[in-house]
């Protein structure tokens, strides 16, 4: 069977129609007698040419060279953007890639065609192949467009971001000043410059140490909630519920600025516990050189953002859970530590490893806790552009926005990425929900 198939593929691409699809768009569905979409494949290559000579050329040039001209503004000089050269050399890429895959259709296409005529069947004119597409292939039609916008909106930044990681963007040299290509530079500059590699393997001792702290609060609370609002004992649950609703439903900026202006300098809380006198008049939580206060307010805060979700979370899986189960270890002897130890966190650590690894990696790179915690730019002694309580994602942002040093953010982003691709891997890979997956089935 395999060798009859492979001999239709070899004599349908042996036919003429075949070949001229494959010199030229739409020629084959031409003599295939497919004219409207023969004429419309036409029209695509025909304007993709045209983009080339006009725009693409130029554009893929520009990516290698970043521009042979720089302008100088007060002699009207407007000379070549770097960066903008950069961004539109990636979108004709990307163009080129998508017309290689039009072009493979087509290809694809007129194969098809030509082994139904071979065949003696009937070939579908333009109108019935679009009905064929809404009604046999509707899923390759939905899944186009968010294609093409996932390509536009996340792709295209991603690849931007990598690529001036290896230019030396940035500093002085922002447009119009030519961008250049460097290399490793950046990273090399991160990894050996005394500032940067002390900086950042401060500030990624503090990450990790966050990353695991709050991921283990945030968690294990939402989990003692849920069970603690299971719990046959508690009355008025559904009234109970409602108030870790709100905290959930809050926009977590509006919360997180409403815990700075209570626990800076002049907020209700440092007021009252100084007027109590627990606290000395030059006690802070809030400031610029604040370390462990300013840390544990952010776990704090963390906790009151992040804990609902995962008690909403929770309270669904355990509505699942096997109550035969339970009664089982209960007439074993089991105690209600038992129990949870090793029925009920084994069956919810299960279904929720993906959401644990999500939030890990959620407060890895959670910008906005010491954001808004702490809006001064004034950064800490022994800390080059950075504070005590800056994760890597806040001290990219001091980088790139604050300083504009955009090539060193960049490369520090990528750092960042591969970690935590790894990571989650690594996690994945090795958790009972990839391991033991038909265990709870």
């Amino acid at each position: 069977m395999e060798a009859v198939q492979n001999a239709s593929k070899k004599s349908a691409f042996s036919d003429y129609r075949v070949r001229l699809s494959c010199i030229f768009m739409g020629l084959g569905q031409l003599f295939c007698r497919q004219f409207i979409k023969g004429a419309l494949l036409m029209l695509l290559e025909i304007g993709f040419i045209l983009f080339l000579v006009f725009a693409g050329v130029e554009n893929i040039i520009g990516l290698f060279t970043l521009g042979t001209t720089e302008g100088v503004p007060i002699m009207g000089i407007e000379g070549d953007n770097s960066v903008s050269m950069l961004a539109w050399g990636i979108t004709t890429v990307v163009l080129v890639l998508l017309f290689a895959l039009a072009y493979y259709a087509n290809i694809k296409d007129v194969v098809y065609t030509v082994g139904e005529i071979e065949k003696g069947n009937r070939v579908k004119n333009f109108f019935e192949s679009c009905q064929t597409l809404l009604n046999k292939k509707f899923y390759f039609l939905t899944l186009t467009l968010p294609l093409v916008f996932v390509c536009i909106f996340n792709v295209m930044p991603i690849v931007f971001t990598a690529l001036v990681a290896f230019t030396d963007y940035g500093g002085e040299i922002v447009p119009p000043k030519l961008v250049s290509w460097t290399g490793f530079q950046s990273f090399r500059v991160i990894f050996t410059m005394s500032e940067y590699i002390g900086t950042m393997g401060k500030i990624l001792a503090w990450n990790v140490l966050w990353a695991v702290g709050s991921t283990f609060l945030v968690y294990f609370g939402g989990l003692g909630l849920a069970l603690l609002y299971n719990a046959k004992c508690l009355k008025w649950k559904r009234f109970w519920r409602v108030f870790p609703m709100f905290a959930y439903a809050i926009p977590s900026f509006i919360t997180l600025t409403g815990f700075y202006f209570m626990f800076c300098d002049s907020g209700p809380i440092v007021g009252l516990l100084k007027d109590w006198g627990w606290v000395k008049e030059n006690f802070t939580i809030i400031s610029y050189d604040s370390k462990w206060s300013l840390r544990l307010l952010g776990f704090f805060c963390c906790a009151w953002v992040g804990v609902p979700s995962v008690m909403f979370l929770a309270t669904g899986i355990l509505s699942n859970a096997s109550k035969d189960m339970y009664e089982a270890a209960r007439l074993d002897g089991a105690n209600a530590f038992q129990q949870f130890r090793y029925l009920t966190l084994p069956f919810v650590l299960f279904a929720t490893t993906p959401v644990i690894i999500s939030t890990f990696i959620n407060q890895f790179n959670n910008f906005s806790i010491f954001y808004f915690l702490r809006p001064e730019t004034v950064y800490a002694p022994g800390y080059f552009n950075a504070n005590s309580s800056d994760l890597l994602i806040n001290w990219m942002y001091n980088l790139t926005v604050e300083n504009r040093l955009y090539s060193l953010g960049s490369a520090l982003s990528l750092i960042l990425f591969a970690f935590m691709a790894l990571f989650s891997l690594v996690a994945y890979v090795t958790s009972p929900a990839y391991k033991k997956e038909d265990t709870y089935r």
